[in-house]
C-alpha cells in the first residue's frame, strides 16, 4: 500500500489508482485534472472561480481609459448579460440541472464564476419552490470599490447588478425576478451581510435578453462538446457525479465526485473563455477590433500572471522548468480540453516546450478569445510570457517553430543564474483587488460514499 499527499491509502498493484493530493512531486505527462485527487480539484476549482471573476479588475479600468468613467457600467453591464446566460445554460447541461423554479436558479449561482465561493460567501435560503432569498455574508467584489466611493458602489450594486442578475435568472426561469432587499452603499459602515436579494418565479419579468447575448452564443466556446470524465472505478470514491439531486442551500465543491468535480471545472474554464468573448465584443462595439485584441491581451498579461502565482502556491508547483510546465497544466486560459488543447513537453531542467494546438479556440468565426492574434507576428509573447513569469520569474519566452497541427510553439528557458523580470504594469493593476490576496479555506473534507444521496447532508 502506498499514501498519497493527502495520506489516503491507495492500492498501487492494480487497485485504486494513486491520486496527487497537489503538484509537488515530479512531473508528469499524464491528464493533469485526471491525477489530482477531489480536495486538490476543490481548491483548484475555487481558484478557478476567482480567476473568471477578477477579469474585471484588469479589463474595465483599460475599457474607463479609454471612454471614460461611464464605462464601468456599460461594458460590465454589457459582458455579463452576454455571457453570463450562454454559460448557465451549459452549465445546467453539464451538471444535470433541470427544473425552472427557484432552486434551479440557486444551483446556477452556486457554480457561477460571478459568485466565486468564499471571496463572494452567498448563503441561500429557500421558502418555497417559488421563493427564495440569497445574502452576500461577504462581498469581495464590494471591499474592493468601498475605497472608491458611494458613487463607485451605487455604479456596481445598483447599475450593474439591476440587470445582470435577471439575465442569469431569465435562462432558468423567464418569469424570475431578482429584486434587492438591501444593498450598498452600507449604512452603518460596518453593516453585515452586505447585501440581500429576493428571488421569485410566480411573476412577470421586463427583462429581455441582451443582443449580444446571441452572438456570444453563436461561438464555439457556446456550443463545443466537451469530453465527458468517465467515471473510473480506480478513482477516488465518493461524491455526486452531477447536482441533478436535492438543492443544497451549504453546497462545497467537495461534495462532487471525481468525475464531477472535472466536468465542472471544464465548465468553469468555458465560462471564463465566454465572458472575455462578452468584453471583446463590448470594446469592439465602442472601440473597434484592435483596441478590444489589445486590452484582451493587457488583460491576461495582469490576470494570467496573477492566476499563475495563485496556482503555482495553492497546488505547490515549485518554481523552475518542471515548475513552469506543471502550472502550464492547471492554468484556466488553457482549459477545457476540447476546446483549448495544448502540449507540454518538459525537455530538461531549463527548458520547456509549449505548443497551442488547432483546436476550436483558435477556430473561432470571430476570434474574439484570449489568444486572438497570436499567429500574426509576434503576437501572444508577451501575453504568454507574463503568464508563464508568474510561476517563476527568471523564465525567458520565445517563439518556436509550429509544428504539425500547433497553432503557435513557445520556448521557455529558465536559467538559474538570470535576474527575475520586472512584474508588468498590468499585474500591479490586478492587484489592486483584495482577491490578489484572498486565502480560500477548506470549510470541510470531501463528500465519502457513505453519504446520503440526492444533496442533503448525512
Amino acid at each position: 500500500m502506498t499514501k498519497s499527499v493527502e495520506g489516503t491509502e491507495t492500492d498501487s498493484g492494480g487497485g485504486a489508482r494513486t491520486l496527487r493530493g497537489d503538484l509537488s512531486g515530479a512531473f508528469e505527462s499524464g491528464p493533469a485534472l485526471g491525477d489530482l485527487d477531489r480536495a486538490a480539484l476543490a481548491v483548484l476549482g475555487r481558484e478557478w472561480m476567482l480567476h473568471g471573476h477578477l477579469q474585471d479588475r484588469v479589463g474595465i479600468p483599460l475599457a474607463i481609459e479609454l471612454g471614460g468613467p461611464e464605462m464601468m457600467e456599460e461594458v460590465s453591464i454589457e459582458e455579463w448579460t452576454a455571457a453570463s446566460p450562454v454559460y448557465t445554460r451549459r452549465l445546467r447541461r453539464a451538471m444535470g440541472i433541470t427544473g425552472d423554479d427557484v432552486t434551479a436558479i440557486f444551483k446556477g449561482l452556486q457554480f457561477d464564476i460571478g459568485f466565486p465561493h468564499q471571496f463572494l460567501d452567498v448563503r441561500y435560503e429557500l421558502a418555497d419552490p417559488e421563493h427564495g432569498t440569497f445574502r452576500l455574508a461577504s462581498c469581495g467584489a464590494l471591499l474592493d470599490v468601498e475605497p472608491l466611493g458611494d458613487e463607485m458602489v451605487r455604479t456596481m450594486c445598483h447599475a450593474i447588478e439591476d440587470p445582470t442578475f435577471p439575465a442569469t435568472g431569465r435562462v432558468t426561469n423567464p418569469r424570475s425576478q431578482v429584486l434587492p432587499v438591501h444593498r450598498p452603499p452600507r449604512v452603518p459602515a460596518d453593516r453585515s451581510p452586505h447585501c440581500e436579494w429576493a428571488v421569485t418565479v410566480d411573476g412577470k419579468t421586463d427583462s429581455q435578453p441582451h443582443p449580444n447575448e446571441a452572438v456570444v452564443a453563436a461561438s464555439l466556446a457556446a456550443t463545443v462538446g466537451l469530453p465527458v470524465p468517465a467515471s473510473d472505478p480506480r478513482a477516488e470514491p465518493g461524491g455526486w457525479d452531477d447536482y441533478s439531486g436535492a438543492f443544497d442551500a451549504g453546497f462545497e465543491l467537495e461534495d462532487l465526485s471525481h468525475a464531477g468535480l472535472q466536468t465542472a471545472l471544464a465548465e468553469i474554464a468555458m465560462a471564463s473563455h465566454l465572458l472575455v468573448h462578452g468584453f471583446m465584443l463590448s470594446m469592439e462595439q465602442r472601440f473597434g477590433i484592435a483596441a478590444a485584441r489589445t486590452a484582451a491581451s493587457r488583460v491576461l498579461i495582469g490576470l494570467g500572471a496573477l492566476t499563475s502565482q495563485r496556482l503555482a502556491s495553492a497546488l505547490r508547483t515549485g518554481a523552475g522548468a518542471a515548475g513552469i510546465a506543471k502550472l502550464l497544466r492547471i492554468h484556466p486560459v488553457f482549459a477545457p480540453a476540447g476546446y483549448v488543447d495544448i502540449s507540454v513537453d518538459l525537455l530538461d531542467e531549463e527548458r520547456v516546450r509549449f505548443a497551442l494546438l488547432d483546436c476550436p479556440a483558435v477556430r473561432e468565426p470571430a476570434d474574439r478569445t484570449w489568444f486572438a492574434g497570436w499567429r500574426d507576428g509576434d503576437g501572444g509573447t508577451d501575453a504568454f510570457a507574463a503568464l508563464v513569469r508568474g510561476a517563476d520569474p527568471r523564465a525567458q519566452v520565445a517563439r518556436s517553430q509550429a509544428g504539425a497541427g500547433e497553432h503557435i510553439a513557445f520556448d521557455i528557458l529558465v536559467d538559474p543564474a538570470s535576474p527575475a523580470a520586472p512584474d508588468p504594469a498590468e499585474l500591479a493593476l490586478a492587484r489592486l483587488s483584495t482577491g490578489a490576496r484572498f486565502l480560500f479555506r477548506r470549510r470541510r473534507p470531501v463528500r465519502r460514499p457513505s453519504a446520503a444521496a440526492g444533496g442533503h447532508r448525512p
